[in-house]
C-alpha cells in the first residue's frame, strides 16, 4: 500500500517532470526556426531527459513509491508529463512569434571597454 509521503513524492516527481517537459519544449520552439522541428525535437530529447531524471530521482533519492512494473513508470513518470508538458507550452503559452520583445540595449550603450 502507498503511503501519504509516497503519493506525495510521486506528486513532486510528476509536477518536476511536467516543468521539464513545458520549459525544454518552450526552448526549443524559440531556438529552432523550422514550424515541426521544436516538436520533434521536444518530443524525442525531452523523455530521454525525464528518463535520466527518473533514474536520479528513484536510484540516487529513493523518492516515489514502487509502481509494480517498469510500463507503468515509463507512462506514469516520462510519458505522461511529456504529454502534459509539450501539451502546456504549445496550447496554453503564445507562440514564439507573437510575443513582442524589448529592444536590446548593448547597441544603444557604449561598451565599458571601449576606449574613452
Amino acid at each position: 500500500m502507498v503511503t501519504a509521503i509516497e503519493a506525495l513524492e510521486l506528486v513532486f516527481i510528476l509536477l518536476v517532470h511536467s516543468a521539464v517537459a513545458a520549459l525544454m519544449t518552450r526552448f526549443f520552439r524559440v531556438r529552432l526556426k523550422t514550424r515541426w522541428g521544436g516538436f520533434l525535437y521536444a518530443a524525442l530529447i525531452v523523455p530521454v531527459a525525464l528518463l535520466l531524471s527518473t533514474l536520479v530521482f528513484s536510484g540516487i533519492l529513493p523518492l516515489g513509491p514502487d509502481l509494480g512494473s517498469a510500463g507503468v513508470v515509463v507512462t506514469v513518470v516520462i510519458l505522461l508529463p511529456t504529454v502534459t508538458g509539450i501539451t502546456f507550452d504549445y496550447f496554453w503559452m503564445p507562440s514564439p512569434d507573437e510575443v513582442d520583445l524589448p529592444e536590446r540595449w548593448d547597441d544603444e550603450r557604449p561598451s565599458r571597454y571601449e576606449n574613452r
